[in-house]
């Protein structure tokens, strides 16, 4: 806002807009206006200043590659070619010219035509920090990181302070495996630059990534030494501390990271996490509680609450955090199935199926969840509904398990003849499970006999 209030040129224009006036501006001020919405982001503002400025001025060159500028924001490519074609002959000596005509390209999809005219421009000898990171990108966009980090490097050069250009060297190296030239290549700007906030982050990354974490928190430190209020460099560095096993020097590092945070519950949380491993369940619980009473929804904490109540025999604890965090975390199939354990731990088998329906219905391909699905089903009498999951279980499944509880549902049911049929199918597939099936389903137990005695009888007569 201090911009606009400072900037009596878009005052001045936009006053003129508002009351129909018509005030003259030579190229340099509409130039100056429409940068400003360029900057902003504000394109319909910057397309109004360019259409006055062309009333103007209508032969003026600045404006309408400004104009082009445009077009190729609002991906309008047709009528930006037919600019393009109008102005080449006149604008190929003109920087901001190429760059729109590189960008033109590029966001075609032709990455190649896009590095040739960035690299004309080049010879022109202005911009040239910009023009290295475009072709760069335009490297990476060929799947090409060896020539990718030659232009990134150059860019750095040309401006040493560039952090994106620094970034993405790193990727670079890390992308073409090369983990000896990479640190080398840090070390050697560290050298130069030892301020640099991003080289020694990078630095730290380097490390952490190939488990040196002693290492890595020598770069954090010399990054907080720098900037001591770089909030995700003290997670970083209890990271470090966590990975090594000393977590007593983690959570010193969280606790230092709360001084900083305004929104604290994922750090109260990972401090909880962190008494949970040095054994202290009661300290780990009132992190999470601390966590939840910064963010109310937070539901990684809710779950670490259940697991604690659950090891502390805390089990009606255990299951209401449990809901609460499945409730705001649907979708997470973990939460589900623990929960569907802690509702069938507490007997509460109706308010199970829920979790195991969505279980069948997210991942039909893990047995076990049909499995335990048409088993609560039965626990509830609900023999009919379970053959229906059961038969729709066998169609992916063709497990022993899935037909001696089909046969125990249809001797429920008082169908003898589907349930032999269907015995016999379990007892072909896998007899070893027999004697664990009938202390499940008793009603099975006769009727295995009768189908063993069958097939003896069978047999022998063959």
């Amino acid at each position: 806002m201090e911009e606009y209030f400072g900037n009596e040129l878009v005052k001045k224009f936009e006053e003129m807009m508002e009351n129909n006036d018509e005030f003259y501006f030579d190229t340099e001020e509409l130039e100056d206006i429409i940068v400003y919405y360029l900057e902003l982001g504000d394109f319909n503002y910057a397309d109004t200043a360019v259409n006055y400025g062309l009333k103007l001025h209508p032969n003026s060159l600045d404006i309408k590659i400004k104009k082009l500028e445009i077009l190729l924001e609002w991906e309008d490519y047709n009528t930006a070619k037919e600019l393009i074609d109008e102005l080449k002959g006149s604008s190929m000596e003109n920087t901001d010219f190429l760059v729109c005509y590189a960008k033109y390209y590029s966001n075609l999809g032709n990455p190649r035509k896009s590095i040739d005219i960035c690299k004309k421009a080049l010879e022109l000898k202005e911009e040239e920090n910009f023009l290295h990171n475009f072709i760069a990108d335009e490297y990476v966009n060929l799947g090409d990181p060896f020539n990718a980090l030659k232009h990134y490097r150059k860019a750095l050069k040309e401006d040493p302070t560039d952090d994106y250009a620094l970034e993405n060297c790193m990727v670079c190296f890390s992308d073409l495996n090369k983990s000896d030239e990479a640190i080398a290549f840090l070390n050697e700007y560290l050298d130069e630059y030892a301020y640099s906030e991003i080289a020694w982050f990078e630095y730290g990354q380097f490390y952490f990534n190939r488990k040196n974490y002693d290492e890595a928190i020598k770069g954090y430190d010399y990054l907080l030494a720098i900037n001591s209020s770089s909030v995700g460099v003290y997670a970083n560095k209890a990271a470090c501390y966590e990975a090594l096993g000393d977590y007593k020097k983690a959570i010193s590092v969280y606790e230092e990271m709360l001084e900083l945070e305004y929104t604290k519950a994922f750090t109260f949380y990972k401090i909880g996490l962190c008494y949970k491993a040095l054994k202290q369940p009661i300290v780990a619980l009132n992190a999470f509680q601390k966590s939840l009473r910064e963010d109310p929804q937070f539901y990684l904490a809710m779950m670490e609450q259940s697991y604690i109540y659950e090891e502390m025999g805390g089990m009606s604890e255990a299951l209401h955090f449990a809901r609460e965090a499945t409730h705001l975390n649907e979708n997470n199939l973990d939460y589900q199935k623990r929960l569907a354990f802690l509702f069938i731990d507490a007997g509460k088998f109706e308010e199970s199926l829920t979790c195991l329906k969505k279980l069948v219905d997210t991942e039909p391909s893990r047995f076990y969840n049909w499995y335990a699905y048409s088993e609560v089903l039965m626990l509830l009498g609900e023999y009919e509904e379970a053959i229906l999951v059961l038969n729709n279980a066998v169609k992916t499944h063709h497990r022993a398990e899935l037909y001696y509880q089909l046969s125990n549902c249809y001797f429920n049911l008082k169908d003898q003849e589907k349930g032999k049929e269907v015995l016999l199918q379990a007892l072909d597939l896998d007899p070893s499970l027999v004697s664990d099936m009938q202390k499940k389903y008793p009603f099975i137990k006769d009727e295995v006999k009768k189908a063993k005695a069958r097939v003896k009888k069978k047999n022998s007569e063959g």
